[in-house]
């Protein structure tokens, strides 16, 4: 079968697209009469190339902003829930690949870094998931050999795709430009989707008897990555990053995990979260628990988190309001930034304009060695 996201799918919906259209307005002629006959062709014609035409559309949009990656994702056959496997902790974490990264200084790792594609397990929650691990150059540098990193973990929308923060998002060279500029720290970026249980939006909970997504990200994960990379320990070097889900999941991983972010950055995100047809239920139907994952409820109720937020927004997206809601609700220690643009919305266009202004306030709310701040 056709992968849903190849060219040679879309290149199919197209021609018959094509073909389609050209066959109505030949036929159109022919179907100008007044019997039922004609009446039920040009109604066929015209539905039939409407429908081609916007499965060739979906096809296309779907591949560039990585809705569903496959038949079975989009369908939502992609089979129950995972089955926990217990591994050793050297099993935790996997390097299945390697892709190089092209700058104006070249290609060479020690130069524009390098991006690996990982498979990380997590012994505290059982999860699973792949994802991509940008290092910068410093870390193949000699006078780095024994240097530890920051690490910036990066999550994706809902649904979303990992591959697209490389490709369309452009993490890696945007965080690559912020070094080189001296705006932030050489730090390890993680790449990944929030969603790791088929394809169920689990908005990064704990759900009662069910997937633990935040103890994947905030347990799990950073002990696994510290099994293969030269990764800061300190909560203080870590940040979470993320769009829409992504972001969401970011700023709640710092508030309720401080110990494990100390930072953390959210584009266009929403700031609660409630049971709908991706999610399932959430919260095994209890409203405190529903009430601890509302952002806007613990900034005001909860003992204030020694994290510092960015939140980024724009005058006419649908999270405004809200994000002024966060402003009025946090307190010290919790320190809280806003990037506000005049227009935007939620879109790949309007993060690109908030990554390398929300780099450089990272740059300056990671704790890191001193050798890594004159580099």
């Amino acid at each position: 079968m056709l992968a849903l996201t190849g060219t040679p799918l879309q290149i199919i919906a197209c021609v018959l697209a094509l073909l389609a259209f050209v066959a109505t307005i030949w036929l159109w002629p022919k179907l100008s009469g007044k019997g039922w006959k004609a009446l039920l062709g040009r109604l066929g014609a015209f539905f039939g190339t409407q429908v081609l035409v916007l499965v060739a559309m979906g096809l296309i949009a779907n591949s560039y902003f990585g809705f569903y990656t496959s038949w079975t994702d989009l369908l939502g056959t992609a089979g129950g829930p995972g089955t926990v496997v217990d591994h050793k902790p050297s099993n935790a974490l996997s390097v299945t690949g390697e892709q190089k990264v092209y700058s104006t200084q070249g290609s060479a790792p020690e130069r524009s870094g390098l991006i690996q594609k990982i498979n990380l397990t997590g012994a505290q929650s059982g999860l699973s998931t792949s994802g991509y691990v940008y290092l910068p150059p410093q870390y193949f540098q000699a006078g780095y050999a024994k240097q530890q990193f920051p690490m910036a973990l990066v999550l994706t929308g809902y649904p979303g795709t990992a591959e697209k923060l490389i490709t369309l998002m452009q993490w890696p060279t945007t965080t690559l430009q912020a070094i080189q500029d001296k705006k932030l720290p050489p730090t390890v970026l993680v790449m990944m989707r929030p969603t790791l249980v088929s394809n169920r939006d689990t908005e990064c909970m704990d759900v009662p008897h069910g997937p633990q997504v935040e103890t994947f990200f905030t347990e799990d994960l950073p002990k696994a990555l510290a099994t293969g990379y030269r990764i800061l320990p300190a909560a203080s070097a870590h940040a979470a990053m993320g769009d829409s889900t992504g972001g969401y999941c970011a700023l709640k991983f710092a508030l309720r995990k401080p110990d494990a972010y100390g930072a953390a950055v959210a584009l266009s995100a929403d700031y609660s979260v409630s049971n709908d047809p991706t999610t399932g239920d959430l919260f095994g139907g209890s409203a405190q628990l529903k009430q601890e994952n509302d952002l806007v409820w613990r900034l005001r109720n909860a003992p204030a988190a020694p994290v510092s937020l960015l939140l980024a927004t724009s005058y006419n997206e649908d999270n405004y309001k809200a994000t002024q809601e966060m402003v009025g609700a946090f307190k010290a220690p919790t320190k809280l930034s806003t990037i506000t643009l005049n227009s935007g919305g939620h879109n790949f266009h309007t993060w690109s304009r908030e990554i390398p202004p929300a780099l450089e306030w990272l740059g300056h709310q990671l704790s890191v060695p001193a050798a890594l701040t004159a580099s």
